[in-house]
């Protein structure tokens, strides 16, 4: 398995400095993700949306559809971080909803409109919050530990990163214009 495939922009590696500036990035990331996979997306065809980024991996189509997924899941953690006293947030089997029907067979176009919906809330939320609500966090039962928002906002503009790269990376291999 070719590592540069399946993390096209590296491994995610967790920064231990989280700052403010880092804060308008991770919103920037937000904010623009729903247009870009959509760009990226809207020339494709059935069978180009059907076609896997690496050997063995998911399609195009799967990919998009797990970033609405994830992203729901996301945007969710973070408003009960914000609500309750560090809560224990459910994980979600992210293979396993990437081989359901709906991530496999159905049109992208239901998840390119999760995204933006989504993603506009989630930059209001995140443009509101004080300085003090960054460190609130949840506990992820996966990983065994307490994550803050600061924590997972940095980890989830790289998983967006990430799988943009894979759309990108798949058209460009593929020499799709």
């Amino acid at each position: 398995m070719n590592e540069k495939d399946q993390y096209p922009i590296g491994r995610y590696k967790e920064n231990l400095e989280l700052h403010q500036q880092m804060q308008q990035q991770w919103i920037a990331t937000i904010a623009s993700l729903p247009f870009r996979i959509k760009e990226e997306a809207q020339s494709l065809t059935q069978l180009q949306l059907d076609t896997p980024y690496r050997e063995n991996g998911w399609t195009v189509r799967q990919v998009i559809h797990h970033l609405a997924d994830s992203n729901i899941n996301c945007f969710a953690r973070i408003k009960f971080a914000l609500t309750e006293e560090n809560p224990s947030i459910k994980p979600f089997a992210e293979k396993p909803w990437a081989d359901l029907f709906d991530a496999k067979l159905t049109d992208i176009e239901p998840s390119l409109k999760i995204l933006e919906g989504i993603h506009e809330r989630w930059v209001a939320l995140l443009e509101n919050l004080e300085e003090k609500d960054w460190q609130k966090s949840f506990f992820h039962p996966e990983l065994q530990k307490n994550q803050t928002i600061a924590q997972a906002m940095d980890k989830y503009s790289w998983h967006c990163e990430h799988h943009l790269a894979h759309i990108v990376n798949t058209k460009e291999k593929m020499g799709w214009n």
